[in-house]
């Protein structure tokens, strides 16, 4: 077993604070990683808070990884000492179900496992990128392109993925009008992604706040849904909504701003139900939908898709000593738009 430093939580009340965990020895398909830099995902804090649920603790979470390879199994054929790697929101899966066996591990049957807080195949529980290193098998590792910003890269492996996957699958691309709800960590980068994949993009924001960010990202026009009567004006404007607020919104008011057959999918996770009248749907043939990362390989594309149009996250560098202090910014949406920490500082 090798011993590393970690930032996390002893329960789901304290601060976050400096531990070591034990990462298991490098079987013959693992990789060994260090960690160089960690992003901060809403997740973190909804998981590591128990609101999406209990946890077993002591807990590091992160699931927004890259670094550099340092060791090798006997059996692996597709990373080198040195290669330049990420990790995203999961690192294993039974790899025998119908949706494994069809290069869809994050549907896995059986519960693909997370990168933290998540059952292992060997009992133990997973524990997350705040940390220096990490041990993973190496189906589950990616390769980070060269041409990347390394301390930037590492949101891709969640916000990116999140957002290219229901992008890519609806086709978004030219002569498609696209909505991007919200423009935060994960609205920034579906605005970018769906820019450079040739759409009109529209940012549905409450405030003009973001306005000047989402012009300079590419978007043709912002919204702000905050001013009276602005949703009705939109009426049968968009092909696709891509919806990556985790709040309760009026979901039938933003459905009305589809065209016919259009698609509305949500990437955010709201706690509480999200309701829906039917008439929205069957009125004009309407589609209600949910997106959730992607496959392994999708999530490669996406890097690689990113690396070609130089499509990287907007990002504020952090000191471990400043975890909790960023956890308080992003609840407080006073981030621009995603911290990465620095694991050197753990």
């Amino acid at each position: 077993m090798l011993t590393v430093n970690a930032y996390g939580a002893n329960s789901a009340t304290e601060p976050l604070v400096p531990l070591t965990i034990e990462r298991r020895d490098v079987g013959p398909r693992d990789v060994l990683i260090a960690i160089r830099y960690a992003g901060i995902c809403h997740s973190d804090i909804h998981t590591i808070r128990e609101e999406w649920g209990p946890i077993a603790f002591p807990q590091v979470v992160g699931h927004e990884i890259v670094g550099e390879v340092t060791e090798v199994g006997s059996e692996v054929t597709t990373h080198a000492v040195g290669d330049r790697v990420g990790v995203g929101c999961m690192v294993n899966s039974c790899g025998e179900c119908d949706q494994c066996r069809a290069g869809e591990e994050h549907n896995c049957e059986q519960g693909n496992i997370q990168t933290y807080a998540s059952l292992d195949r060997d009992g133990t529980i997973t524990q997350g990128g705040y940390s220096t290193h990490v041990v993973v098998d190496e189906h589950f590792v990616l390769k980070v392109p060269e041409s990347l910003p390394y301390e930037a890269a590492a949101p891709l492996l969640c916000a990116g993925i999140t957002t290219y996957s229901p992008l890519a699958r609806w086709g978004a691309g030219p002569g498609m009008k696209v909505a991007v709800v919200g423009m935060g960590g994960l609205g920034h980068m579906a605005v970018k992604i769906a820019v450079a994949m040739g759409a009109d993009v529209t940012v549905l924001s409450r405030s003009t706040s973001k306005k000047d960010d989402a012009l300079a990202f590419g978007a043709a026009r912002h919204v702000a849904t905050g001013d009276e009567g602005a949703l009705e004006t939109l009426q049968g404007s968009f092909d696709l909504i891509i919806n990556t607020v985790s709040a309760s919104l009026d979901m039938d008011a933003y459905l009305a701003t589809l065209r016919p057959h259009g698609s509305l999918v949500n990437v955010g996770a709201p706690p509480q139900p999200l309701p829906v009248s039917v008439f929205s749907l069957i009125v004009g043939g309407k589609s209600f939908a949910g997106s959730n990362i992607g496959s392994i390989a999708e999530t490669q594309e996406m890097l690689d898709f990113c690396a070609e149009h130089g499509i990287s996250p907007e990002t504020e560098l952090i000191d471990a000593s400043q975890i909790n202090e960023a956890y308080d910014r992003v609840l407080a949406s006073d981030v621009r738009y995603r911290f990465v920490i620095d694991t050197a500082t753990l």
